[in-house]
């Protein structure tokens, strides 16, 4: 196929979140045609499934300006900017509404299984830039398609793909049959049946990032009108003077102010410190559970576990493509130094663009938190600068790919060499505060 029979194909982008539905419109404003394939029901999908978490990001720093352009002619206001919506909000208000504008550009209930170069797997060589993508799918209803496509934009996320509780990065023993027992999601409270799997009970804790923060919080809260629940809180390190994050220093207020509701937790008793503890294995006793360690300590018996300790991409259906990626975070090889959680917050990255987002394998970009693979502290604008740069390139000007801007909010919370010394402290997200009153009326979660 030649160059310009390639270029008449569409752009494929995976995902229909808040950094897929932005690439897909600045590929609008591009005058380039998108399809996104989103393997849920709806926009926003993985969204939706934390939609009782608040964001520590405001409205005004989540909605794109190339999205925003266009929904303004539907009638479209951007909400409150000061404001802190919920995962529920963001997708109900913007993302969805977003999804609605473009249309037929986006399909539902279409699972990406592969992605490779027509007629090339990954060992071939010959006239392989010159071949469109293949990207192979398979639908709701369980029919198999391929498409074909100019370049594709991965911008599926890390959220279906959480860490284990094991501490050298594989399931413990006894974890795969304990999962009855063990969760890797902030739990919805406010859902009556999720709310008595954890009242009156004692809880581990195993993370140590703001969706453990989350947790502590909740259960913390929870325990003023269920007594008996209490909360284990399993760390893998000691506690320092940054394991509560930046507090009242944090530029990003309500990530602040979860650190401290965690600490008012422990220092209330809700919740007791477990530190310096590499679980190795869970085990039963009775019909509760034990936490072992590498050194052999031993947890006290707890009824369950919640496991928050980082997200991970999932680069499986990406296998027949020649990817750079960094041996450590799985992020792309240029990028990596910039994101590395050793010394860098997410007001520390230098801004970046297709450069540091682009392969081996040409046309073919993994943005949004994928992008950074298994570091933490990805934010929206981030993802929306990374979009706006990787469009432009594709569009063929280089000089506007080239010109990244981006200033970000400085943080107490991931900022500092030697404060992430393990994968526990990634949540992957920019947000995170359970979406229950607060005197700050802010609340508790993950997001971007």
């Amino acid at each position: 196929m030649n160059a310009s029979s390639t270029d008449r194909l569409p752009v494929v982008v995976i995902g229909a979140g808040p950094i897929g539905l932005a690439a897909a419109a600045h590929l609008v404003e591009r005058g380039l045609e998108p399809l996104v394939l989103e393997a849920g029901p709806a926009a926003g999908s993985a969204v939706r499934e934390w939609a009782h978490v608040r964001l520590f990001s405001t409205w005004g720093e989540l909605v794109d300006p190339a999205a925003e352009k266009l929904l303004a002619p539907t009638g479209w206001a951007r909400p409150d900017a000061a404001a802190y919506p919920t995962g529920g909000d963001w997708a109900e208000h913007y993302l969805q509404p977003l999804a609605d504008v473009l249309g037929d550009k986006v399909r539902y209930g279409a699972r990406v299984t592969g992605v490779a170069r027509a007629g090339r797997d990954r060992v071939v060589d010959a006239d392989r830039d010159e071949q469109p993508f293949t990207v192979h799918i398979e639908t709701s209803d369980g029919r198999e398609e391929r498409l074909t496509a100019r370049a594709v934009i991965d911008a599926s996320g890390t959220w279906s793909t959480p860490s284990p509780l094991g501490a050298d990065g594989l399931p413990a023993l006894g974890e795969k049959a304990a999962a009855y027992r063990v969760a890797y999601r902030v739990p919805d409270l406010a859902d009556p049946a999720v709310r008595a799997r954890y009242a009156g009970r004692r809880t581990a804790v195993v993370g140590s990032g703001a969706s453990a923060f989350t947790a502590l919080a909740l259960l913390a809260d929870l325990a003023a009108d269920a007594p008996g629940t209490h909360a284990e809180w399993v760390l893998r390190r000691g506690i320092g003077a940054n394991t509560f994050g930046g507090g009242e220093a944090d530029q990003l207020p309500a990530r602040g102010a979860l650190g401290l509701r965690a600490r008012a937790a422990v220092e209330a008793g809700h919740a007791s410190a477990v530190t310096g503890f590499r679980t190795r294995a869970v085990e039963r006793d009775g019909d509760r559970l034990v936490l072992v360690a590498e050194d052999g300590r031993r947890t006290d018996p707890v009824d369950e576990v919640i496991v928050l300790t980082g997200l991970r991409p999932d680069l499986s259906f990406l296998s027949e493509l020649r990817l750079g990626l960094d041996d450590r975070l799985q992020a792309p090889t240029a990028l990596a130094p910039l994101i590395d959680p050793n010394v860098h917050s997410c007001g520390t990255v230098y801004p970046h663009g297709v450069t540091e987002l682009s392969h081996p394998e040409q046309g073919v970009y993994l943005v949004g938190m994928k992008s950074y693979g298994r570091a933490p502290t990805f934010l929206a604008l981030t993802g929306y600068e990374q979009v706006r740069s990787v469009t432009a390139a594709l569009a063929g000007d280089q000089e506007a790919a080239e010109r990244v801007e981006l200033t970000l909010p400085e943080t107490g919370v991931c900022g500092g060499a030697g404060l992430f010394d393990e994968q526990e402290q990634s949540d992957g997200g920019c947000c995170a505060t359970p979406a229950t009153p607060t005197t700050l009326q802010i609340s508790t979660s993950r997001g971007c």
